[in-house]
């Protein structure tokens, strides 16, 4: 069991790398294909595509195959996503060449994209449960967040790899997910030759999932179909700061606005310098390469605030930190919104901390009480990530028509849903917090 967990984890790892280099990738369209900010959120669009339309099939397919067949086929998916990005890279060079217009190189990327998305989502649906059940049920918590690590782990590193190849003087966009692919084959063959245990998880509700009224039966849920609005809304801005990251933190060509302040010459120096170039005024700016370094240390902010997280959930209503957390989030995106130079700068790494626990502790809001309908519930919520499709285009055109930091407004609003969620929780769901009360029984 504990080979195959380890085994399991590495599937964590993975996705979080890929979703890591996704956040970086934005700034480098805009430069190589000439595209607005908002033309660029289609990465996000592509991405979060792929999600939507395989979760469902995905789930299903998983059942008839079971867990280590839903692995493979997630992998293989995966592996044919990073191999599609050769011949995107050639489209490319056509449309430099003048042969296809730039339009045409930036869709052939974005198949790759969403193609590794619904692969990943096979592997989402699988390992997240499958880490639930490879083991005593008393220490199931402790399973999934201990494999939640590696994700955040794979997050912190995306960027990185992302920088060196995505921003170097000869972008290679292909190199990292061709490494990827090959990567995928090599742990499918692995989880081929490997003992992957069908384990079934107790399943009470086989009764009632029968009956033909369970969907009518959640849409009588407040709390249900607020929550699945709440994630629509906390994914979209989640998106849209991920996904601007590197517009925040460098110099927009088009326009000449930056959000970071002038850095003086005396910063030029050690590690420091690898992050700078001199601008078109003459003047230190943080690089695109720079900034998408600069994005592995927003993330250590995400992971931090996570684990912290973990700890004030145990000791306090999950609804009040969640309010708590979209309330301060909606005022450090008014503090972006209002440019103020360095604070403005800090904040967006703030943002990253206190987004952390949003998406989980949504989800765990959502389906609280729902006892057979859970499984079909579950289903609605992650499908609300779509939100992560839409609303980073308008960050975008935001961003186009006025500047980056006044795109924080949609974000900003995102988060005050979420934040009014989570205060009339109590009253949706009848309830007065998630403790002490069995996730299986009704309210």
């Amino acid at each position: 069991m504990v080979f195959t967990f380890g085994l399991v984890s590495s599937l964590f790892l993975l996705w979080g790398f890929c979703n890591g280099m996704i956040d970086v990738m934005d700034k480098h369209f805009q430069t190589e294909l000439n595209l607005t900010q908002s033309q660029s959120a289609n990465v996000q669009f592509a991405h979060y595509l792929g999600y939507f339309l395989m979760a469902l099939p995905a789930g299903w397919l998983a059942r008839r195959w079971g867990w280590k067949g839903g692995i493979i086929a997630g992998l293989l998916l995966v592996a044919v996503g990073g191999f599609w990005f050769i011949p995107a890279t050639h489209i490319q060079a056509a449309a430099h060449a003048g042969s296809v217009s730039a339009t045409t190189a930036f869709i052939g990327y974005l198949i790759g994209v969403c193609a590794i998305a619904a692969g990943l989502t096979f592997l989402e649906t699988v390992a997240n449960p499958y880490t639930t059940v490879l083991g005593p049920t008393r220490f199931a918590a402790t399973r999934i967040n201990l494999a939640q690590s590696c994700n955040g782990i794979g997050w912190i590193f995306g960027p990185i790899v992302g920088a060196q190849y995505f921003y170097s003087k000869n972008p290679q966009i292909y190199v990292p997910y061709v490494a990827v692919a090959f990567v995928v084959i090599a742990l499918a063959v692995v989880f081929i030759m490997s003992y992957v245990p069908d384990i079934k998880n107790e399943d009470d509700y086989q009764v009632d999932e029968a009956k033909p009224d369970v969907a009518h039966s959640l849409m009588a849920r407040p709390h249900f179909l607020m929550a699945v609005a709440a994630q629509f809304f906390y994914v979209a801005a989640q998106a849209s700061i991920f996904g601007f990251f590197v517009n925040c933190m460098t110099v927009y060509k088009k326009t000449g606005f930056t959000m970071v302040p002038t850095i003086p010459d005396s910063w030029s120096s050690g590690w420091l310098k690898s992050l700078l170039e001199t601008g078109a005024d003459g003047h230190l700016h943080i690089s695109d390469q720079g900034a998408a370094t600069l994005a592995s240390a927003a993330f250590i902010c995400f992971l931090v605030g996570r684990i912290s997280g973990a700890g004030l959930l145990k000791k306090f209503s999950a609804h009040k930190v969640l309010g708590l957390y979209a309330i301060l989030n909606v005022v450090i995106c008014l503090l972006i919104f209002s440019n103020l130079g360095w604070v403005s700068v800090a904040a967006v790494f703030a943002s990253y901390f206190f987004m952390s626990i949003m998406f989980p502790t949504i989800f765990a809001l959502g389906i609280y009480g729902l006892g057979a309908k859970t499984k079909k519930a579950s289903a609605f919520i992650v499908m609300a990530i779509m939100g992560g499709a839409v609303l980073p285009k308008l960050t975008g055109y935001i961003a186009d028509e006025y500047d980056m930091s006044r795109a924080f407004i949609v974000p900003a609003c995102c988060f005050a849903f979420v934040a009014f969620y989570a205060i009339c929780w109590p009253k949706l769901a009848k309830a007065d917090s998630l403790h002490g009360v069995g996730g299986a029984k009704s309210h």
